[in-house]
């Protein structure tokens, strides 16, 4: 047998019957073959971080390598999300993200170069409704007494955000927009801040991730409004949606986490990687610990292309009407 190999062609037939071929990682036979890096754009101890750690150890369970969670902060998670969009497409490193790096940064500054489309996307994890809440100074008990007073007094009231362009600062935008009204918005670095100026009566509103302000709402120390989503919370039940009012009814926005790789992931490993998530979210110390933190686990039919999609055009409504952009 004669051909382009010339006489290496018998050789070559026999190592190829033989079938020790060389395997590229990342090709669906062999991956996952070593551990897999999920990127959180983030310091540790915050909400992706915890939800990220919670989700890299049963992806662990599930696909039989060790997955570690790398912090990589900075720039409102955007320093980490850009790294995955950049990382080579083998489902070895993949990003634990949120709303705001993966779909909103982009829209408020132009130094984020990546979009929710330079990504594959694995999977929604969970989401958790942000609460409105009013100083106890302010006197505001109810989400009818805020509209009512904000409006009688345009610009005489303030709210706090943990950030520019958050999904918090966004909801109470969203807020904004839907009811007419005139509320300044003071950018806090964090909810410590934040935290400390609402018990002071420095700031007459604040919004919060529902898990984080529960402590402050049940301890009395600022007064619980209502949900940014428009079902309540299994967690805290008692709180309202905004939506309950008249001028609200279309709130709904929440902070949600996300699983997405690197952009032209091979449909194998993208499909592991899929099963290995829906596998993870139906085990029962994952599914508790996501909902003790007062997230709700995300069903395993979401169609993330069509979810991204309209997230981000519900963001930039928000964002032109609020006219943010750094």
């Amino acid at each position: 047998m004669r051909c382009k190999f010339g006489i290496w062609a018998p050789v070559m037939t026999a190592f190829l019957a033989s079938g020790h071929l060389p395997v590229a990682h990342g090709q669906s036979g062999s991956y996952p073959d070593r551990p897999i890096t999920v990127v959180v754009g983030y310091p540790p101890g915050g909400s992706t971080d915890l939800t990220a750690r919670a989700v890299a150890d049963q992806l662990s369970k599930k696909m039989g390598v060790p997955v570690v969670v790398e912090n990589l902060g900075g720039a409102g998670g955007a320093i980490g999300a850009q790294k995955v969009s950049r990382a080579a497409p083998d489902g070895y490193t993949v990003l634990l993200g949120a709303n705001n790096e993966i779909a909103i940064n982009r829209l408020i500054s132009s130094a984020v170069k990546y979009s929710y489309k330079d990504f594959t996307p694995v999977g929604l994890v969970a989401s958790q409704p942000m609460v409105l809440v009013a100083s106890i100074g302010s006197g505001i008990k109810t989400v009818d007494q805020f509209v009512k007073t904000v409006k009688a007094k345009p610009g005489q009231y303030s709210y706090g955000s943990s950030g520019v362009g958050t999904a918090l600062h966004l909801s109470v935008e969203m807020a904004k927009q839907q009811a007419g009204l005139f509320l300044t918005h003071i950018p806090y670095r964090g909810v410590g801040p934040l935290t400390t100026d609402l018990y002071g009566g420095t700031v007459d509103f604040g919004v919060y991730v529902l898990s984080s302000g529960l402590p402050h709402i049940r301890s009395g120390k600022v007064t619980a409004l209502g949900i940014t989503e428009k079902t309540r919370s299994a967690v805290a039940p008692e709180i309202a949606p905004l939506a309950d009012h008249p001028l609200l009814k279309d709130m709904d926005i929440g902070v949600w986490f996300a699983l997405m790789a690197p952009p032209n992931l091979p449909e194998a490993v993208a499909a592991k990687l899929r099963k290995a998530l829906a596998d993870s979210l139906q085990a029962p110390e994952l599914r508790k610990k996501l909902e003790d933190s007062g997230s709700i686990v995300a069903a395993p039919s979401a169609d993330m292309s069509r979810f991204l999609a309209d997230e981000t055009a519900k963001y930039q409504k928000i964002v032109n009407f609020a006219k943010i952009k750094e």
